[in-house]
């Protein structure tokens, strides 16, 4: 019988064998842990935002602010280029693929796009996913390791596929090769290892020793698999640190996302050509999810062609050191060894305060606290693009000046 006590907890009742998920989200704001959306007009170095408007239309305040918080490094979304590529993709394929690649939705742009990151990232062959969280977890479920060593920061989508395989997970010191030795010395589990890890660190901005983890690797004919999302179209000819540091021939699986540097969306892998069927045939997050858009495909294929043979990289580059020395000449201590640039605040309430004076100041760059990053590792996370001009750069860090001399941090 509908509308009794018996099915309160339907909705979020005391009984009943429903999901309470207003207590949950209540839990979560008195934990100050809430986070909201803010849509913006545009995806581009400086942009308008709306408060969380929840399910009406947001209304843009009037205010245009400096960005320095995206992953559109290479500031290509609003490239003329990469939109003629998406117009002309929509008008020609098609706006959706319409079904699997293994059914119809396998056309001549994701070909295109997967050519040319297999000549990228130097490899055989290459493959695009729906998105960068897809490809880790269909490569990993579909290798079907016995033993999977992750590093202890590894990105969430790695994390979610060691717990969705079979695998026995070690987790090893972050960025911790001599740990890694140890740790694989002490295994005893036969069977196939798998050594996986970022390459860039997103919140450190820290970069993976790659050659010590493939020299581990090698006592053991372990297979390295690596995730280059915030590395790839920023190093060689368009690569990730796989290709700056020339480990193409050693690294076994190559993957990252288009969602960043390159402009678009979707994730990819990129290796030999026995890897790349092994997926076509078995990673179910590739099967059984419609292809990635022909306009995404033709988007990162237009991104990664820029990418190398364009000025863009050598333009982002001079922006982070400008960024770097600016911030850290006015007093901050800014981490990290790429265009990721963590200001280290350390405690919670203190690096919202410098977020929201910064903001304030006309610049977006939002706090990163627990549970993201580690009790007493909060920071602001510093991102310029390429297409922000010196004087983008100065307010930036005229901005954090004033700010951190108003809340105290300076």
């Amino acid at each position: 019988m509908s509308g009794t006590d018996d099915d309160a907890g339907v909705d979020g009742g005391t009984s009943g064998h429903g999901f309470d998920v207003a207590r949950r989200v209540t839990e979560i704001r008195e934990a100050d842990l809430y986070r909201d959306l803010q849509p913006a007009d545009a995806v581009d170095s400086a942009a308008y935002f709306a408060p969380d408007p929840g399910g009406d239309l947001p209304v843009l305040s009037g205010e245009r602010e400096l960005v320095f918080a995206s992953n559109n490094y290479l500031g290509l979304t609003q490239d003329e280029r990469v939109q003629r590529a998406v117009a002309e993709a929509a008008e020609t394929v098609g706006t959706g693929a319409g079904a699997s690649r293994l059914v119809t939705g396998d056309t001549l742009l994701h070909r295109d796009l997967e050519a040319r990151l297999a000549e990228t990232k130097r490899t055989e062959r290459a493959l695009a996913f729906s998105s960068g969280y897809a490809a880790n977890v269909g490569t990993i479920a579909a290798l079907d390791p016995d033993v999977v060593f992750s590093d202890a920061l590894n990105h969430a989508s790695i994390v979610d596929a060691c717990r969705l395989s079979n695998a026995e997970v070690v987790v090893y010191g972050h960025c911790d090769a001599d740990d890694l030795r140890a740790k694989m010395a002490a295994c005893d589990r036969p069977g196939s290892w798998l050594v996986v890890t970022d390459t860039v660190f997103s919140m450190d901005g820290t970069v993976a020793p790659l050659a010590e983890l493939c020299n581990a690797a090698d006592r053991h004919d372990a297979w390295v698999m690596v995730d280059e999302a915030h590395a790839t179209g920023l190093y060689d000819d368009g690569g990730g640190i796989v290709q700056r540091e020339g480990l193409s021939d050693r690294v076994d699986v190559q993957l990252g996302t288009l969602s960043k540097a390159l402009a678009s969306q979707g994730g990819y892998v990129a290796g030999s050509d026995a890897l790349v069927e092994l997926l076509v045939n078995d990673a179910r997050s590739f099967v059984f999810s419609t292809g990635l858009t022909p306009t995404a495909a033709a988007a990162a294929g237009e991104a990664l062609h820029i990418a190398r043979h364009g000025a863009v990289r050598s333009r982002l580059w001079e922006n982070v050191t400008h960024l770097r020395e600016g911030l850290t000449d006015v007093g901050y201590d800014v981490h990290g060894d790429t265009q990721i640039l963590p200001v280290m605040v350390g405690d919670r309430e203190e690096a919202l305060a410098l977020a929201d004076a910064v903001r304030d100041r006309g610049v977006l760059a939002p706090a990163i606290r627990p549970p993201t990053v580690p009790e007493g590792t909060s920071r602001i996370r510093v991102v310029p693009m390429a297409t922000h001009d010196r004087v983008d750069i100065e307010d930036c860090i005229l901005a954090f000046k004033e700010a951190g001399e108003d809340v105290g941090v300076l």
